[in-house]
């Protein structure tokens, strides 16, 4: 099969939308395009995003929530149905590049585990069958919930309990092509490790770093340690050579009193030294080779997300646009604000072809090629 390559360059981002005060999706287009980010990933398959995106060369990965997966897998009729009415309908004009069969099924419930396997073949099936499978890339996001241990990244292997569903997954996986997708949180990591973990090592700052005794080789930051325990853990179930992307990586910027490292200081720091890292264009100590492709996460600040305050504090935009802290993205002000920032209503009004050099003045001089 011809491997499908739904991702250009190295940077991305999620737009998760679980908040009741953020832009409307042509506005979320209009920053994203101001920013040059082109690779982005939702959660859902929301028409209005999915029309939002139509003709902005914008490259769009939707999701197939879990709460879908039962009926996905059960049937293949209904997912001829999904992939007709939510991909094939907005073709080619909204640049659908892959499709997330739901997300961190595995490792925590097994209430969907059963149902995982079944909605990714049916849904790539389909997608044959509409000759769409070399243009649209299947795949599914795990949480370092399905690891036993990641450190030292040499160690890790799959749990036991997830072994019986992640065997299958990645055989079909490595039979179409598509990459082992991870979402990979330092942050987390330093919050349930803080006596083990330096905090520099968490933020891409210098440190002395960590040493794996079996491969000597030497991290000095907890990512490139988290993506390549990964690699061990595929290496041990036989698939070595399947790429690992990473599909979620942030820092919140705010939390609870138990949150102290969710600051604004520490989310500006790990995330402006991610956009340095990945523009090096690089590998890992493991795969030196494999340029590492990230999806950041997220877009906004989501103030109706359930759980602790650093849940709703990952968005590198406000919900109005403007900038949570500042790595090298201009948001937007209001009309009302100061006028030596454009206003969403004046950008949108300009032809894209006519006003590409307004766009660039709101690009800052340290942007990094995305």
């Amino acid at each position: 099969s011809v491997t499908v390559q739904a991702f250009t360059g190295t940077y991305g981002i999620n737009y998760g939308r679980i908040a009741n005060n953020i832009l409307s999706p042509d506005d979320v287009v209009t920053l994203l395009r101001a920013a040059k980010i082109k690779n982005v990933r939702i959660y859902d398959f929301d028409q209005s995003v999915l029309k939002a995106f139509s003709g902005t060369g914008l490259e769009l990965v939707v999701g197939l929530p879990n709460e879908n997966l039962r009926d996905v897998s059960a049937n293949a009729d209904h997912a001829m149905n999904w992939v007709k009415d939510n991909v094939l309908a907005y073709l080619p004009d909204t640049h659908i590049r892959g499709i997330a069969i739901g997300n961190e099924v595995l490792g925590s419930s097994d209430e969907f585990s059963g149902f995982l396997l079944g909605a990714v073949k049916n849904v790539y099936n389909a997608l044959d069958k509409l000759k769409l499978s070399h243009l649209v890339q299947i795949t599914t996001a795990h949480s370092q919930a399905v690891f036993a241990d990641s450190f030292p990244p040499s160690s890790c292997v799959f749990k036991d309990n997830v072994v019986q569903y992640m065997k299958p997954l990645l055989e079909f996986f490595s039979q179409i092509g598509s990459p082992f997708c991870l979402n990979a949180y330092p942050f987390l990591a330093y919050m349930s490790n803080k006596d083990q973990i330096d905090i520099n090592y968490a933020l891409f700052l210098p440190t002395k770093g960590a040493d794996d005794p079996k491969t000597k080789l030497h991290y000095d930051n907890l990512l490139d340690a988290q993506i390549d325990a990964a690699y061990a853990a595929l290496e041990d179930a036989g698939y070595g050579k399947m790429e690992v992307i990473v599909t979620e990586t942030g820092w919140a910027s705010h939390g609870d009193e138990n949150e102290a490292a969710a600051t604004a200081n520490n989310a500006r720091t790990y995330n402006y030294n991610l956009r340095k890292r990945l523009a090096k264009m690089k590998g890992t100590p493991l795969r030196p080779k494999s340029v590492l492709k990230v999806y950041v996460f997220a877009i906004f600040n989501e103030n109706l997300k359930p759980g602790p305050t650093s849940e709703r504090n990952f968005g590198l935009f406000k919900p109005d646009g403007s900038i949570s802290y500042d790595i090298g993205f201009h948001g937007f002000k209001s009309s009302s604000a100061d006028s030596s920032l454009l206003s969403l209503k004046e950008i949108r009004a300009s032809s894209w072809s006519g006003s590409y050099s307004i766009i660039l003045t709101m690009a800052t001089a340290l942007l990094l090629v995305l």
